[in-house]
Formats: structure tokens, sequence, C-alpha cells
């Protein structure tokens, strides 16, 4: 056993990950319910950004360890970021188990009070993850008042000071750390923009990031941060080499694919194409309340918004998945339908009633942030590729796209930490794959600006630092919107930010960051040649359907028992999609129903064979079988339960 406890962690070590989870693996066939087990197997997940599979082995282990504070408090960690409601459920679950505990023989009172700590401090980073800042502070104090040197509560009230704009009180609690662990305090100093001038420990910090843990032979974040301690002291050849060390390592949790990338966005632009929005007049809804702030990362897109949020007439709500979570739904409805087609190729099967419905969805979510506000900004930049949508939900959507130096953009990506392997931005380790996003959102806002002329504002950054009043006047004049000074003191907001630019935007304007990419011009060859190959990517085949809603139409009509009606809809959709395993599906209800039992019962066989999870198709194809006389069949399948689509579901 101890074989199984220091192996995998000299694999991590040595940058081997995949034969680490292998061993731990393999020993967890012996020792099933083994809790340092699977407890390492969660971790080594996690610095691989596998977080669905950390949260897995969590769950694994608290099938024998429910009453385990401990362990709730990681199941808590772990799903913070992508799973806020089970992380609440599970830092509850932690914070009752602690407060049921009782001193024995196994637990002293100090141990007693370090648990209950524990799972305080998760239950107060799930507050501060859903900007509950007061209840989340709260929380932390109590902790600090038996534990004053808690860092984990240390570390999150600071962070949450910052993103609060509280920016002396974080730098307090982070000088606080640094006397407790020389390491993290400064390190988060350093994300302040508080650089150490002692280069005893810049050596200890470059020491610590190059000591082997289970992240691997690099503790990458530590690397980021000594980039920009170098930038800072204008020895701009050290800071790319950190920043090379850093993201060349980073890679190797990656599974970024720009050749997917490039193809995606091909078909994002062959789907939303004039046609789609001439054939399907009127869809969506008018309302010109959801206001998009969109561009690539790094551009600019949170000053922009900063500076909009000063009005009295606009509440910035920051960067939202809502738009990305209406495109994950329907793809999980095309799997459940078993229509053999994705996003975006689905868009032209949206009815105007599900169109509006979306919509509306998307505004009641909107309107909780701000009831009363004219305009409520979503500034997730990547929905730069999503304006097709937002427009085929909201025709009137007012959408800024803002624009900077590309060269600006590609270093300031390749310098931040995004700790991609937690997330989408896969493509900023890399130079080149940098270079051949740029490419790829150049032409996605040409085609945009061709579907929705006249309908995009587009800002420069640098006209906006070097023109702040005349720039920030015709963004309001794009919205009809009055002037009002207060957008020019954006500085000043009280509203929390929680992007890369959680620092920037406390500051005033300040132009060092233009031209930055002039001192790591000798490093740019990569950049280059991503940004000028050719564009060039397979043809695209794709249905098109004339109209919308055969299905849908057909099962209304199947309802309304107009079984010919019906067949003739599903027979529609089939002529174009002929694999529509719902399609199918209905089209043998039909001739059931119209008694003709062979031909209902091979459609549903055909249908359930393309999606074998669905109870409710089973159930009818067993009682088609019975009613058909085929008792074997019947019984064969009543045996077989079917498969459970967790993606669906």
């Amino acid at each position: 056993r101890r074989y199984f406890r220091l192996l995998p962690t000299y694999e991590s070590e040595q940058d081997c990950h995949t034969q680490a989870m292998e061993i731990l693996q393999e020993a967890l066939k012996s020792f099933n319910d083994n809790l340092a087990l699977l407890t390492q197997l969660s971790e080594l997940s996690l610095v691989q950004g596998q977080v669905i599979s950390a949260v897995m082995f969590l769950k694994q282990a608290l099938k024998n360890n429910q009453k385990n504070s401990r362990l709730w408090a990681q199941l808590s960690s772990a799903c913070l970021d992508y799973l806020p409601e089970e992380a609440r459920c599970a830092a509850i679950k932690s914070y009752e188990l602690s407060g049921a505990l009782i001193e024995n023989k196994y637990y002293s009172k100090l141990l007693i009070a370090l648990i209950q700590n524990q799972a305080k401090n998760a239950m107060a980073m799930v507050e501060s993850h859903a900007q509950n800042y007061i209840v989340a502070e709260t929380l932390f104090k109590e902790i600090l008042t038996i534990f004053p040197n808690f860092v984990p509560a240390l570390q999150g009230l600071g962070q949450q000071k910052m993103q609060q704009g509280a920016i002396d009180e974080a730098l307090k609690l982070f000088e606080k750390i640094k006397k407790i662990d020389l390491v993290d305090g400064h390190l988060s100093l350093i994300r302040a923009r508080r650089f150490p001038d002692n280069n005893e420990v810049l050596e200890k910090l470059e020491h610590a990031a190059k000591s082997p843990s289970l992240e691997g032979s690099v503790k990458t974040g530590i690397l980021f941060q000594l980039i920009a301690v170098w930038e800072q002291r204008q020895n701009y050849t050290k800071a790319f080499a950190f920043a090379l060390e850093a993201n060349n390592a980073s890679q190797q949790f990656l599974s970024y694919n720009p050749k997917a990338h490039r193809q995606q966005s091909a078909r994002i632009r062959h789907s939303f194409c004039k046609a789609l929005y001439e054939h399907r007049q009127d869809y969506g809804i008018n309302s010109t309340i959801p206001l998009y702030i969109v561009g690539m990362p790094r551009s600019g897109t949170t000053l922009v918004e900063q500076i909009l949020s000063g009005h009295s007439q606009i509440f910035g709500a920051g960067e939202l998945n809502i738009i990305p979570n209406i495109i994950q739904g329907l793809e999980r409805w095309e799997r459940h339908m078993g229509s053999g087609r994705c996003y975006p190729d689905c868009v032209d099967d949206l009815t105007q009633a599900i169109s509006e419905e979306l919509a509306n969805n998307i505004l009641q979510e909107l309107q909780a942030y701000a009831p009363e506000a004219r305009h409520i900004i979503d500034k997730l930049p990547h929905n730069f590729e999503n304006i097709g949508l937002i427009k085929f939900l909201f025709p009137h959507a007012k959408i800024i796209s803002v624009r900077r130096d590309p060269r600006d953009i590609a270093i300031s990506n390749y310098f931040t930490d995004y700790q991609a392997k937690h997330g989408g931005m896969g493509f900023a380790y890399d130079l080149t794959h940098i270079g051949e996003q740029l490419a790829d959102h150049n032409q996605m806002m040409q085609h945009w600006h061709q579907v929705f002329p006249n309908q995009i504002l587009e800002i420069h950054y640098e006209s906006l630092i070097d023109r702040l009043e005349t720039s920030s006047r015709e963004l309001l004049r794009y919205l009809g919107i009055d002037w009002e000074a207060d957008v020019l003191l954006f500085n000043q907001l009280q509203r929390p930010i929680k992007t890369a630019s959680v620092w920037q935007v406390r500051q005033p304007v300040y132009k060092s960051s233009k031209a930055r990419w002039k001192h790591y011009q000798k490093f740019s060859a990569p950049l280059i040649q991503g940004t000028n190959t050719p564009i060039q990517v397979d043809p695209i085949e794709m249905m098109s359907l004339p109209e919308a809603g055969f299905v849908t139409k057909g099962v209304a009509f199947f309802h309304q028992q107009k079984l010919n009606e019906a067949e003739m809809c599903f027979q529609k959709m089939l002529h174009h999609n002929p694999h529509h395993a719902a399609c199918l599906y209905m089209l043998g209800l039909v001739y059931l129903h119209k008694g003709y039992l062979s031909d209902g019962i091979e459609k549903i066989e055909i249908a359930l064979q393309k999606v074998p999870w669905q109870h409710e198709w089973q159930q009818t194809l067993i009682k088609a079988y019975q009613n058909a006389g085929m008792n074997q069949k019947a019984n064969e399948l009543q045996k077989n339960k079917p498969v459970l689509d967790t993606e669906s579901t």
C-alpha cells in the first residue's frame, strides 16, 4: 500500500500523470473502498482539470464515509466553479457534521475546532462565489477570530476584497499570509501588483515553482506570476522565458484542437447566414434590455463594461454563461431526440414559439440582477462566436465589439494564467494557436457585420484610453442613452469584478499596455505564422430545413388524433433527415394507432436502436410486441433495462 501511495506522486512529479492515474486505479481494484486511494485520485484528477472525475472519486469515497466532514468540504471545493449547487449542498453537510462532533479519544477539542472551521470556510467560499459577500465575510471573520493564521480564510477573504475593489484591505490580508507562508503571500501580492524587490525572495519563488509536486515538475501558477515580476523590472527576455516555460508545462493538460475550432467557426458562419433570418422573420422577442459586450479575451471588454456600468440606467452583470448554457441545452436536446444533429446545425429547426421561450427565459434571468435597468450587460468575450444566436433570439439587441491591437491581445493572453485545464481557453497557451484564434475572430466579425450591417458597434481599446470621454459618449449614443459624467469614474465603481482584469479596472486609465508587444517582438514568429496562415476548412455538409418544427407540429397533430396530418409532418422530416430517432418513433406510434402493427414495430425498433436510453419508447415497444403476439421479444426487452443517457439527463 505504501508503494501505491508513493509511486503515483513520483510519476506526477515526472509529468507522467496518465501513468500515475493508471497505478492508482489498478490499486483501486484490490482496495475499492480505500479512502486514501480515492482522495489521491481526486486530487490528481483536479490538477489535470478533470473536475467531474474528481467529484466522482470523492462521492465514491463518501459512500462509506458519510459522516466525514472534511471529505464533504473537499467535495464542496471540487464542485465550486462548475457545480455551485452541489458545492453548497456539500458545504452545508460538512458544516452540519462538524457541529455534531463530540470531544473523545479520537477528536481533541483543537481538532474539532479545526474541522469546524474548515467546514465554515467551505460555506464562506460558496457564499463568496455566489457574491453573497456580507454572509461570506462574516463567516471568514468568525474563522479568523478562532484561528487568526488560517490561510484559506485569509486567502478567501483577501480575494473577495480584491473583487469588491477594497484593495487596501486585501493587501493587509495578503501581507499577513506572507508572514505565515512566504510563497503564497507573495503570490497574492503579485496578483495585486505589489512586487517583491528582494532578489532572495524571487529566488525562493523560482525554487518553489520548480519543486516537483502532484501538479508536475513545475508549478505553472507561480511561473505565471514571475512573468509579471520580471516584466515590471523591464527584463523582458526573462519574463518571456518564464512565459514559455509556464505555457509549455500547461499544455500537457490541454485538449485544444485548433482545426476543430476553425471548422466549428465555419459551421457557425454557414448556419447563421442571411437566408436564415429571411426565412425566420419575427423570431425571438423585441426586448432591448440585453446588452452584449464581446471581443477577444484581453481586448478591453471589462473596461468597456465598467465604463457603461457607471451609468444609472445600465447594470453590468459580468461574464455570464447564459448563452453557452442555451447552446449546451440545445445539444442535449438533439441528443435526447436522436436527431443526429448538433449546434449550430439544429438552429433551423427552432420554431418561433421556442425562440420566444428561450429569449424570455434569458430575459428573466438577466432581469433578476437589476429589474429596473434599461440595459443589463452580459460581458462574455467569446460570445462573439454566438452573435448569430443572440440576434436570432433578440433581433434588436445592442452588441459592442471591442477591438485592440492583435499583437497586444496575443501577449496579454500568453502571459495570463487562465487555468485552461479548468476551462475553455486552451488556445491561449500557444502563440501559433493565439494567432489562429485572432484570424478566426477577425473572419467571424466580418461575417456578422455582413449579416447585421450597422447593428454592431466597434470600439477600439486604444481610442478608448486615448480619448476616454469621446469614446464613452460614442458608446452611449449607440445605446440611445443620455450622457452621465459618472461613467468616467469607472475605477471608483463599487461592483464586484471576477475576471482576469480584477486589478486593472480598479485603476485610472493607464497607457502602459499599449504597444506592449514591442518588448517581445523577437519572439513573435509563431504568432505571425498562426495569424497569416490561410484559413482553410473542410467542405461544410449540412442539411437545411425549409421550415422549422416538423416534429413539433407532428406531435401536436398526434395528440389531437389527426393521424394523417401527423404522419405527413413526420414523413417530411424523415425526407430531410432519414435517421431522426424521435421522428421514427412518432411515425411508429402513428402506425400503431392506425393498426399497422408490423410497420409501427419496425419504426420503433430502429428508433430505439439509435437511442437505447429512452425508457418510454421501450415500454411502447414491449406493449406493441404483446399486442402482436410476439411475447418472447416482449419478455427479452423487458429484461434489458435501457442505458441511462447521463448527458441528456
